[in-house]
């Protein structure tokens, strides 16, 4: 019977190896390569067959996502009319391990005669492709995951790898932030999280629960029930948050000697309540309420003066958690 780990991780090793050998090939042909796409007044274009289309693919998406415009052309495609989505203003990034894949090879003259900045990714420096090209980055792997040598395997985990590397160097270069992604990213989780403010989801007016610091106990949880958050704010006569109650404190103080009818919400309130502005992520009031290990947050203007609620419910519903 075969040994699946052992082969599993013969390979994992071999991949990773390969992933060593690109370091020598990040040169002055790599960074003029970047410096080509970083300064391109139109689209990269990355052109690839079979497995390196597949790889092709996934580079195209990671640059477009990180702030470099992109989009695959498949080879054949390119010759029956995909062409015309190629302009002088683009750089076109052809992969090919071999650097003899016919179906590339055949687009090269027109891609040359339209006047875009062609860059070739290959195992090969002396391929036809490599040789055609404005500049090269080597791919090349000293041998394949692969028993047999012949299942693209260690080859296209380094074009993956380089792709990346190259994506990441034009983010960086390009100081594109958070925001920007997120602008790329809007839709799932991942969008919610850099996108959605504590201002898109707040509880606001009189679904905020708030009590006057002259009320007593008893009136914060007629207010905690009616709110439904888990908590009510305390406010002084200038309308500003000075503390908060929560059902927390509430459990804390049953074996207390306080009477609720009685006793005034100051006497039990948290004095230092954390706050937050309406324009927060709402991932980092998250972030901020496990650190806490509080389950909701008041919202105040610049005065202190609340003008929203919200609790870790409100998250769960809006996707960020």
């Amino acid at each position: 019977m075969k040994n699946f780990k052992e082969l599993a991780r013969s390979v994992i090793n071999i991949e990773q190896q390969a992933i060593k050998e690109l370091l020598q090939y990040i040169d002055h042909n790599f960074e003029y390569a970047c410096q080509l796409m970083f300064n391109c007044q139109g689209r990269v274009i990355v052109i690839g067959m079979g497995k390196s289309g597949h790889i092709g693919g996934k580079i195209a998406a990671t640059l477009a996502s990180t702030g470099t415009p992109a989009f695959f052309v498949h080879p054949s495609e390119a010759s029956h009319g995909d062409l015309g989505m190629i302009t002088k203003d683009d750089v076109v990034l052809t992969i090919s391990n071999s650097g003899e894949t016919g179906e590339v090879l055949a687009i090269i003259p027109v891609i040359k005669r339209i006047g875009a900045t062609l860059i070739a990714m290959t195992g090969n420096t002396n391929s036809t492709l490599a040789k055609l090209a404005d500049t090269h980055i080597c791919i090349k792997i000293s041998t394949e995951a692969c028993p047999l040598g012949l299942a693209p395997t260690s080859s296209t985990t380094a074009t993956l790898v380089m792709g990346d590397a190259i994506a990441v160097a034009l983010l960086n270069a390009r100081g594109f932030t958070a925001d920007d992604f997120a602008l790329s990213h809007p839709g799932g989780s991942l969008g919610k999280r850099l996108l959605l403010r504590l201002s898109d989801i707040m509880h606001q007016g009189d679904r905020i629960p708030i009590i006057s610091e002259d009320a007593l106990i008893k009136d914060a949880l007629v207010e905690m029930s009616l709110k439904g958050l888990g908590m009510t704010g305390v406010v002084n006569a200038n309308k500003q948050l000075v503390g908060l109650f929560t059902d927390g404190d509430l459990r804390r103080i049953l074996d207390l000697k306080i009477d609720i009818h009685q006793d005034n919400i100051t006497t039990v309130m948290n004095k230092s309540p954390t706050m937050a502005q309406a324009d927060m992520l709402a991932a980092q009031a998250l972030n901020i309420m496990e650190d806490k290990k509080i389950n909701g947050l008041i919202i105040v203007d610049e005065k202190q003066i609340p003008i929203g609620a919200m609790n870790m419910h409100d998250l769960l519903r809006s996707g960020v958690l």
